[in-house]
Order: C-alpha cells, then structure tokens, then sequence
C-alpha cells in the first residue's frame, strides 16, 4: 500500500504551508498529492504550483468538478499538467453536488451517473489525440448544422495513458466506477465496511468491463492526527466539525451522500440527528452528536502503533493508496504528522 497526501481546498487556512507539505511528502517517497476545488480555488493551478516544485511526487485533482468544465478542457488541462510535471499527472473527477453544481455553476444536478460516463468517453477520446467527435443525451460534438469542425488535441500528454480517478460514494457510482475508472477516490472510508459499502460494488462494475480489482486504485482520503492513546477523545474532537460538515451538511436534507454512506456503517439514527442540527444551524449541537466510533472507524488517530495497525487493516480490506490530511496547528505539526505517517507504514510492514 502506498501513501498519499491530500492538501484539500487551497485557502482554508494553511496556504502558506501547504507547498512545505507537499515537498516534505516528495521527499519522504509519498506516492501522490492531492488537491481539492469547491467554489473557491481551483485545483489545475495548485497543482501546477505543487508540481513546479517538487520532483518525483505524483499530482492528482480529488477533483476536477464535471459541472465546471467541458470535457475536452479537462483534456487539454490534464494533458497540459502531465506535459508540465514530467509524466506525474493523475486525473480525479466527480459530479460535486446539488448546491454546488446548480447554484455555483448553473448546471442541472441531473443523470450524474450518465453524464459522468459520456464525460470519461469525451476526455479520453480527446486525450488519444484522434479527432473529436461525439454523439451522446448531454454533448454531442461537433454541433450539428454549424460551422464546427472534428478537432484534435494539439498537446502531446507525456504519457499514453493518464491514470482517471473518479469520486464515487453511493453503490450506483461506485459500480460505473469500477466500470469505467483506472482508480476510486473515497471519503469517510471505514475499514470494517469497505467490502460491503465499496469493493463489491466496485468488484461488480470491474467484472461487467470484463476486468477485475487487480491494478485498480483504491483510494481513500483520512485524516491524520498522531497523539497519545490516552487521548483518542480529544484526537477525535479535531474532526469533529469536518465530520459534521459532511455528514450534516454537505448537500441537501434529501440528497446527501456521505449521509447516506454513515446509515449503511450503521449509524442511522446519529446520522439524522446530525443532519437535522446541521441544516436547523446548530453545528456545534451537530458536531456533539456524532459517536466518537464514527470519527475512529473513518480517521486515523493515536500512536504510531495504532495507526500502524489501522493501516493493516485498511491494506487488507483493500486500499491500496491511502491519502492522508495531516492534521496540525502549525507547519511543524504537520510535518511531524506526514513523518509519522511514513513510520506507521514501515511498522506496518506496509513500505
């Protein structure tokens, strides 16, 4: 299994040192560095800044949002940053959510799963440079009866193939996923339910594209909080609000996927609860109510000791990069957290 790191959203704070982090996770042989985009900073230009200044560590978009961009532009711009980085280039997607896509962007959250097959087929035509054409329910290129032509990308990527990753949560998704996808991007992942609410749906889309798990990344972001056993309570309470941000209130009170994914961990009745505290503008009251086993299951917290044996079994139910947000005060902090991270992996006998 190897390590990632997840920088998230660049401007929630930490801007200043998140190019440090990314270049200490370079150095210390983590696999790929992550960047996320909401309505605020957009992830090609952090990326482009991260893979300016690093040297061997891959840079992926956890992710580009499908609502924001035509598909052959997520082309050119994968095809751009794997021309800049050297061949380091992977390509997360994903539909984002309601509120996001329909009030940031103006797009209609509407057949996600069908929009996001048409956009992979788009993309990944216009990355095998031949010329482009397409007729699908939601792009159809070129336009028909205008002065549009088929054309093709003028970029060469450095690689023939770059590696696309898509977020997927919910058991539609995440089978179209396996179908269609070199990699999932995971969030709020449990280890002792990844098989029943991930892999085999994943497993099931692999199997109709004739395939299976081998050489499929599995990939699930957690955040990372390295302390004393004595004190997984208060370890716990750092993500709290992240927690509640997602489950409570990330989407609507109908259309919540991370919700949605807590009920089938078990926690259907802390699950509402949250929600309905979040969206009622309680957040702390919503932040109080999540079971502290909740934030351990999808966390990792403790010693090195017990992060290495949570990684274990995150390598044995079938991850196979773990993306991790360091958590941390101070840059100091969170590089001794991405440390502790590579030396839980060697305990582990994961390295």
């Amino acid at each position: 299994m190897q390590l990632g790191l997840n920088l998230g959203y660049w401007g929630a704070g930490m801007d200043g040192d998140n190019l440090a982090v990314a270049q200490e996770a370079d150095r210390l042989g983590y696999a790929v560095c992550w960047a996320a985009e909401a309505y605020g900073s957009d992830a090609a230009t952090v990326l482009s800044w991260v893979a300016a200044q690093t040297e061997r560590i891959d840079v992926g978009s956890a992710i580009f949002q499908i609502p924001a961009r035509q598909p052959a532009m997520t082309a050119m711009t994968a095809a751009t940053l794997d021309t800049l980085s050297g061949g380091r280039f992977r390509l997360g997607l994903g539909v984002s959510g309601p509120q996001v896509s329909e009030g940031w962007y103006g797009v209609r959250f509407d057949k996600p799963l069908a929009r996001t097959r048409e956009y992979v087929d788009i993309v990944r035509k216009a990355m095998t440079r031949e010329r482009l054409s397409y007729e699908g329910e939601h792009w159809t290129l070129p336009l028909p009866g205008g002065p549009g032509k088929p054309l093709k990308l003028t970029v060469h990527p450095q690689r023939e193939h770059i590696p696309l990753y898509i977020a997927a949560i919910g058991p539609k998704n995440l089978e179209q996923t396996g179908e269609i996808a070199d990699g999932a991007l995971l969030i709020f992942p449990a280890a002792e339910h990844l098989e029943e609410t991930t892999l085999t749906h994943l497993r099931a889309g692999r199997e109709k594209a004739g395939r299976t798990l081998d050489g499929f990344d599995v990939c699930p972001t957690l955040p990372l909080a390295v302390g004393d056993d004595k004190d997984l309570a208060a370890l716990a309470d750092t993500f709290r609000p992240y927690t509640a941000l997602y489950v409570g209130g990330m989407g609507s009170a109908k259309q919540n996927f991370y919700n949605r994914l807590a009920q089938r961990m078990g926690y259907e009745k802390e699950a509402a609860e949250i929600q309905r505290k979040y969206l009622s503008g309680d957040k702390q009251g919503a932040a109080a109510a999540i079971p502290q086993e909740l934030i351990d299951k999808t966390t990792l917290l403790g010693s090195v000791d017990r992060i290495a044996d949570r990684m274990k079994a995150y390598a044995e139910a079938g991850v196979t990069t773990l993306s991790l947000a360091p958590a941390g005060f101070t840059l100091e902090e969170r590089l001794a957290s991405l440390r502790a991270g590579t030396e839980a992996l060697e305990r582990a006998g994961l390295a």
